[in-house]
């Protein structure tokens, strides 16, 4: 039987991803009227992330490394984590994750569960990123400014990106919910092979390796 894809939780290797060129993709419609003048439609959403991971090897046991985790994945078939170099922290990439860093909520009383997002711009025009594969250890939540423990108070599902507030520590009416996080983007190779030669590697021709964002 053919095996169905799946996402396997495992980091694709770091000091490839360190080197890597990339980021969001936007896809919107544009029509030239006669008058000259434009219409432009919004086709997605969201964004969808691209990568190049091949501008990150450095040697052949970079390549080595890519190499083995691509088969391990079946190529195409499964999906993975993927360190973006540029955008991988609810702050800016020098700063280190604070409580307050993110909204995701506001109490009711009665919801218990917050997905992490990032938010990008202010005002209307913000656009809202749902975060789904935060790092293990680096979610930091408070609630009406005031921060909670991870484990006593509150839950987060490392697949999911959803926190989770315990019974007693629910969030009440009105009150607003922030996180800070380091994240993984969930990504997939948008490549069925990998062409390298270790002549045209030593010579600095590497080959492409193309990853594309695995939307929830």
């Amino acid at each position: 039987m053919p095996e169905l894809a799946a996402f396997h939780d495992l980091v694709f290797p770091i000091a490839v991803s360190f080197g890597a060129t990339g980021g969001p993709e936007r896809r919107n419609e544009i029509v030239q009227m006669l008058s000259g003048r434009e219409t432009r439609n919004q086709r997605f959403a969201r964004s969808r992330r691209r990568y190049d991971a091949g501008t990150g090897l450095r040697s052949t046991d970079d390549l080595y490394d890519v190499l083995a985790f691509f088969e391990a994945r079946r190529g195409t078939l499964h999906g993975f984590r993927f360190r973006d170099p540029f955008d991988m922290k609810s702050c800016r990439p020098e700063a280190a994750p604070a409580a307050g860093d993110q909204p995701i909520g506001t109490g009711d009383g009665a919801n218990a569960e917050f997905q992490l997002c990032k938010t990008y711009g202010e005002g209307g025009d913000a656009y809202v990123r749902p975060v789904t594969k935060p790092v293990a250890g680096s979610v930091r939540v408070a609630v009406a400014g005031v921060e909670k423990a991870e484990g006593e108070d509150f839950a987060v599902d490392a697949l999911t990106g959803i926190v989770t507030f315990a019974p007693g520590s629910i969030p009440a009416e009105g009150e607003a919910v922030t996180a800070g996080f380091a994240f993984h983007v969930p990504v997939r190779f948008d490549t069925e092979r990998i062409e390298a030669s270790l002549a045209s590697f030593r010579a600095g021709q590497i080959p492409a390796i193309p990853l594309i964002e695995v939307l929830a």
